[in-house]
C-alpha cells in the first residue's frame, strides 16, 4: 500500500512539472535559488561572515590551560660528588589568560576591513543574479518570438494549403496549366519546412532556457505564453537621466567602492606595526613531584629527610599566581613593515582603478542600452510600416489572382514578402523589447513582462 502511494506521489510530481507553464518571475527565482554559481558565491559571502566573526571575537582574552607530565631515570652526581639514582616523576597544571591592550586600533581597523570585504562579496553575489536574471529574461522572449514566428508559419501554411487544393481543383479541370499546381505544390512544401524550422527553433530556445535554470528534467518545460501589444511606446529613458540612478543601483559599483575602502583599511592595519603591542597576561599553576627512589623529597638544613607529601597537598602547597605586563617594541625589522605599508598603498590605488573601471564600464553599458533601445525602436517602427505594406500589396495580389490577371507565381510572392514582413516585425518587436527592459533595469525598474 505504501509502495503504491509512493509511486502514485512520484506520477503525480512528474505530470504536475510536465503541465506547469513557467512565468517569468518563476523562472528567475528558480536561478536564483538553484544555480550552482549564485550557490558558490553565497558559500564565499558565509566564509566571509565568519571571518567577521572571528576579526570581533579578536577583542576577547585568549584563555589556555596546560598540564604536563614527565619522567627521567638515571644515575645522578650532586654537588658533593656522590653518584646515586635520580628516578622521579613530575606534573605541572596551569592556566593562563592574554589579552591585547595596545596596538594603535589594529583590531578595530582589523574588523572595518573585514566590514568592506564581507559587503563587497554581497555585492558580487548581487551582480551574478542580475546577470542570470537578465540571461534568463532575454531567453524567455527568445522563446516567445520563435512562438510567434512559428504562429506566422501556421498561417502562411493554411494559406498556401488553400492555394494548393484551389490549384488541384483548377488543374483538374483542366481551366488552369499544371505549371500552376506544380509552383502550388512547391509553396505548400516550403511553407511546411518552415513550419518544422520553426518548431525546431522553438524547442531549441525551450531547451536553452531549462539549461540556464539548470533543469535535470528539460524534455517537459514549457513558458507561459505572455501577450506582448505591437503598439510599443518610444523608450522613456536616455543615458543623461538615469545614469547616476545606474551608478547608485549597480551592484559591481558598490562592491568596487567597497573593496576601495578595505584597501584603505588595510592599509591602516598595516601601519599599526609601526605602533608598540601592549599586553597583559594572567595564570595560575601549580605542581606535583614524587622520587621514583625513596619517598623523601630531599633533607632540610640540618640534614634530616623530607618526606613527600601527597598529590592533592602537594597541589595545594605548589598553588601560585602570577600577573604580567608586557610591550613589544618594533625598532628595526630591515624596513620590511615601511614596504609592506607601499604595496598596501599600491594596492589602494589598484582598487581606486578598478571602482573607476566599473562606473565607465556601467556608463557604457547604459549608453549601449539607450543606442539600442532607440536603434530597435527606430527598426520597429520600420519593420511595421514595411508589414502594412507587403499586407496591402498581398490584398491586391489576391484579387488580381482571383480576377485572373495575375499567376500563382505573383501570388506566392506576395505571400512570401508578407510572411517575411511579419516575420521583421516579430523580431524587431522581441529585439526592442529587450532593449527596452535593460534601459529600465538601469533605471532601476525590475524585469517584468
Amino acid at each position: 500500500m505504501k509502495k503504491s502511494a509512493a509511486v502514485l506521489l512520484v506520477l503525480f510530481s512528474v505530470t504536475a512539472f510536465s503541465q506547469k507553464k513557467w512565468t517569468l518571475q518563476e523562472c528567475v527565482n528558480y536561478a536564483l535559488e538553484n544555480n550552482l554559481t549564485v550557490i558558490q558565491n553565497t558559500l564565499n559571502t558565509r566564509i566571509q561572515d565568519k571571518s567577521l566573526e572571528i576579526a570581533k571575537r579578536e577583542y576577547l582574552p585568549s584563555v589556555s590551560g596546560n598540564i604536563s607530565n614527565s619522567a627521567s631515570f638515571g644515575q645522578g652526581r650532586d654537588i658533593f660528588g656522590t653518584t646515586d639514582r635520580n628516578d622521579n616523576f613530575n606534573n605541572n597544571a596551569s592556566v593562563g589568560a592574554d589579552i591585547l591592550l595596545f596596538n594603535k586600533g589594529r583590531l578595530e581597523k582589523n574588523i572595518r576591513r573585514t566590514e568592506f570585504e564581507v559587503a563587497a562579496t554581497k555585492y558580487d553575489t548581487e551582480r551574478i543574479k542580475n546577470d542570470i536574471s537578465l540571461q534568463i529574461a532575454q531567453q524567455y522572449l527568445s522563446v516567445l518570438l520563435n512562438r510567434e514566428i512559428a504562429k506566422i508559419s501556421a498561417s502562411a501554411l493554411e494559406n498556401a494549403d488553400r492555394l494548393y487544393q484551389r490549384a488541384k481543383i483548377t488543374t483538374d479541370v483542366g481551366t488552369t496549366a499544371r505549371t500552376v499546381l506544380a509552383e502550388a505544390e512547391a509553396a505548400l512544401a516550403r511553407e511546411k519546412q518552415n513550419v518544422e524550422t520553426a518548431r525546431i527553433n522553438t524547442n531549441r530556445s525551450l531547451f536553452a532556457l531549462a539549461m540556464l535554470l539548470q533543469l535535470e528534467e528539460y524534455k517537459n518545460f514549457d513558458i507561459q505564453d505572455v501577450p506582448v501589444d505591437d503598439t510599443l511606446g518610444a523608450p522613456l529613458f536616455t543615458a543623461e537621466n538615469i545614469i547616476e540612478k545606474a551608478y547608485e543601483n549597480q551592484p559591481q559599483i558598490k562592491a568596487a567602492e567597497s573593496r576601495v575602502q578595505a584597501a584603505e583599511a588595510q592599509t591602516q592595519v598595516t601601519e599599526t606595526a609601526f605602533w608598540p603591542v601592549v599586553s597583559a597576561s594572567a595564570g595560575i599553576g601549580t605542581s606535583y613531584f614524587n622520587s621514583l627512589v625513596t619517598n623523601y623529597a630531599g633533607a632540610d638544613i640540618n640534614g634530616n629527610p623530607i618526606r613527600e607529601s601527597g598529590f592533592f597537598k602537594q597541589y595545594k602547597d605548589n598553588f601560585g599566581q602570577q600577573l604580567g605586563l608586557s610591550a613589544n617594541i618594533p625598532i628595526f625589522n630591515k624596513g620590511i613593515t615601511k614596504l609592506q605599508v607601499e604595496q598596501a598603498k599600491i594596492n589602494e590605488d589598484i582598487a581606486k582603478t578598478t571602482f573607476r573601471q566599473q562606473r565607465q564600464q556601467v556608463l557604457q553599458n547604459v549608453q549601449q542600452a539607450q543606442f539600442d533601445a532607440e536603434s530597435n525602436f527606430a527598426a520597429f517602427s520600420a519593420a511595421r510600416e514595411a508589414e502594412r505594406s507587403a499586407e496591402l500589396a498581398l490584398n491586391f495580389a489576391e484579387k488580381s489572382f482571383a480576377a485572373g490577371r495575375s499567376t500563382v507565381y505573383d501570388l506566392n510572392a506576395a505571400r512570401n514578402n508578407y510572411a517575411n514582413a511579419q516575420g521583421s516585425v516579430a523580431q524587431a518587436k522581441y529585439n526592442y523589447l529587450f532593449s527596452l527592459k535593460l534601459l529600465n533595469f538601469y533605471a532601476g525598474i525590475p524585469l517584468s513582462l
